[in-house]
């Protein structure tokens, strides 16, 4: 299922302001964006629905102006480039939106937003996914909860930030002995509801290298619109 035309506005419009770029920039089409900025602490390449934009120091907007968005999309690119002023990974990630309610299934877990239960679902995971995710420190979490153990445990969670006040910014973790149960789909379904009932537009983003998080995305309902590659620079002193 496509996204609606007028989602596509809203997310051009918050990823603009998230770039800091006039409203109606991604929205235009055309030749790629470039913002000068030769004080950024990241240097950032977005695509999203076909429309790029480059966001960094003056050196690497003239570096890039002759390589192509395939090149660009790729996190080796951007450390290459950035080498020569310290940059380091941040990442390459797909990104996703969905405008659809999710169909649930009709005997889900029980649900917790005990900010506790966010807690100790991440001291059950590996530390990668949960540097990844970032679920306790979310400002909105829904952890699925297995009540007949006692004491209750976290089996998988979800939550979501928000973003330039429009996107619910998801994020999924799952215990490991609790994964391939669609428990991570189920999770997700429930924060995207709570995200879509406070009038925000449910964004999905998910490492390149991580296809499983791919793969709940589109369980869950949503689409591929572009990708976000980021390097972090060195400090600029003086």
């Amino acid at each position: 299922m496509d996204l609606e035309p007028g989602t596509v506005s809203i997310i051009q419009l918050a990823w603009s302001r998230l770039l800091k770029l006039d409203d109606g920039a991604l929205a235009q089409g055309g030749d790629r964006i470039y913002r000068e900025d030769n004080s950024a602490s990241v240097l950032t390449f977005v695509s999203l629905f076909g429309q790029e934009a480059l966001i960094g120091p003056s050196w690497a907007v003239d570096a890039a102006r002759g390589l192509s968005g395939v090149e660009l999309a790729r996190h080796s690119t951007l450390l290459s480039l950035s080498r020569p002023h310290g940059g380091r990974a941040l990442g390459e990630a797909h990104l996703y939106f969905c405008d659809a309610l999710p169909a649930f299934a009709e005997d889900g877990p029980p649900v917790s937003s005990d900010p506790e239960h966010s807690i100790a679902l991440e001291r059950l995971c590996p530390p990668d996914d949960v540097a990844e995710v970032g679920l306790s420190a979310m400002e909105h979490n829904c952890i699925l909860m297995d009540e007949d153990r006692d004491p209750a445990a976290p089996l998988a969670g979800a939550g979501y930030d928000v973003w330039a006040g429009i996107l619910a910014h998801v994020g999924v973790i799952t215990a490991p002995e609790e994964r391939r149960r669609g428990l991570a789909q189920f999770a997700a379904s429930v924060a995207v509801e709570e995200a879509m009932a406070s009038g925000l537009v449910p964004q999905w983003r998910a490492r390149a290298d991580n296809v499983a998080s791919q793969r709940t995305a589109l369980s869950a309902g949503f689409e591929l619109a572009g990708s976000q590659t980021s390097v972090l620079l060195e400090p600029v002193t003086g």
